[in-house]
C-alpha cells in the first residue's frame, strides 16, 4: 500500500533542511506549495478572531504564510522515516503553532518514481541484458 503524507510546516526556514534528509530516506518526491491558514484568512474579517489571534501571538507578522508538503511513499518504513524526520526537525510538534503532519493511505496511483532499490535491481537487469547480448 502507498501512503499520501502531508506536512503544513509554519516554519518554513526549516523546509531545506526536512527535504534534504528526505533524500536521504528514499522520499523520492514531492510537491510544495505556498499556503495560508484559516487564521490568516480570516484575520482581516472578523476583528474578535483577529483580537485573539493577537491575544495569542499567532496573529499579524508570526506566520504569515506556510509551505504545504505533498509526498506519496510507497513503503510503510520509507513513511516511518520520514515521519520520524518531520518531528526531529519541528521537536516534535511541542511549539503552538508549528504545523501538521498526517499520513493517508493511497490505493491506487500512477505516475511515482521508483525507489532506490527498484532503480538499483533494474540498472543490474540492464547490465545482465547487455552482457548476454554483446
Amino acid at each position: 500500500m502507498a501512503y499520501l503524507l502531508v506536512i503544513v510546516l509554519n516554519k518554513t526556514e526549516k523546509i531545506n533542511k526536512i527535504l534534504e534528509r528526505f533524500i536521504e530516506a528514499d522520499v523520492r518526491g514531492a510537491t510544495i506549495i505556498d499556503s495560508i491558514g484559516m487564521g490568516r484568512t480570516l484575520e482581516p474579517e472578523i476583528a474578535t478572531f483577529s483580537t485573539l489571534l493577537e491575544v495569542f501571538n499567532i496573529g499579524k507578522g508570526r506566520y504569515p504564510e506556510n509551505k504545504t508538503i505533498f509526498t506519496l511513499i510507497k513503503e510503510e518504513k520509507t513513511l516511518r522515516d520520514a515521519q520520524k524526520i518531520v518531528r526531529e526537525e519541528l521537536n516534535d510538534f511541542k511549539e503552538a503553532g508549528t504545523g501538521i503532519m498526517f499520513a493517508v493511505p493511497v490505493t491506487d496511483f500512477v505516475g511515482i518514481s521508483p525507489s532506490l532499490e527498484e532503480e538499483e535491481q533494474a540498472l543490474k537487469e540492464h547490465k545482465n541484458i547487455e552482457k548476454h547480448i554483446g
